[in-house]
């Protein structure tokens, strides 16, 4: 097993088709909706980078980084984080997920990012903790844009914040993120990455 990275753009059409078709069976579109295997997920401005881990041809596990630079308490950062986190279904429970999720992580440090940024649902924060990540305490990613903002707190949602910094400066300022509104503002695409 390896994981194999490409921009979203240049992933192989074939690798793709199978990470539509795991993210279809997490997350399944209404009939007829299903977007094609070569259409963009994301928004290119966020410079998405599809992480795969790949058994023999076959996509076990998927994700996508994204990344855009951020302002919060007075300081700009080059911020990542972690969107359409699946594991092909057959093979959950093997640590697939774990792994290809703790090798983004390794992966926004090494591209030289201050720090990763992103929310999941409540239930899933042992798994992200297992795989690096730390709970961001208090704190609200605010998501879609400055017109029509996307709160990670928004009623009906059960997020948490996940974190991991990495740049010396990122470090020092950690403090200033716990219990804070981050306003991250990805746009209309990825509303909350």
């Amino acid at each position: 097993m390896h994981i194999l990275s490409f921009p979203e753009e240049a992933t192989p059409f074939e690798l793709r088709a199978q990470v539509r078709e795991i993210q279809e069976q997490a997350w399944p579109s209404p009939p007829g909706a299903a977007a094609p295997p070569d259409a963009p997920a994301h928004d290119p401005a966020l410079r998405p980078l599809s992480m795969l881990l790949v058994d023999d041809g076959t996509v076990v596990a998927a994700l996508d980084i994204l990344s855009k630079e951020i302002v919060h308490a007075g300081g700009a950062y080059a911020a990542g984080g972690l969107s359409t986190v699946v594991t092909r279904r057959e093979t959950r429970g093997r640590g697939h997920g774990r792994r290809l999720v703790a090798a983004a992580r390794e992966t926004m440090r090494e591209r030289l990012l201050d720090l990763g940024l992103f929310t999941c649902d409540s239930p899933l924060r042992a798994f992200y903790e297992s795989a690096g990540w730390a709970v961001l305490p208090g704190a609200v990613l605010i998501g879609g844009t400055p017109e029509s903002p996307f709160p990670s707190d928004r009623p009906g949602f059960d997020k948490v914040t996940m974190a991991a910094f990495f740049s010396p400066e990122a470090r020092q300022a950690e403090a200033l993120f716990h219990e804070s509104r981050i306003e991250l503002y990805p746009g209309e695409i990825d509303r909350l990455w």
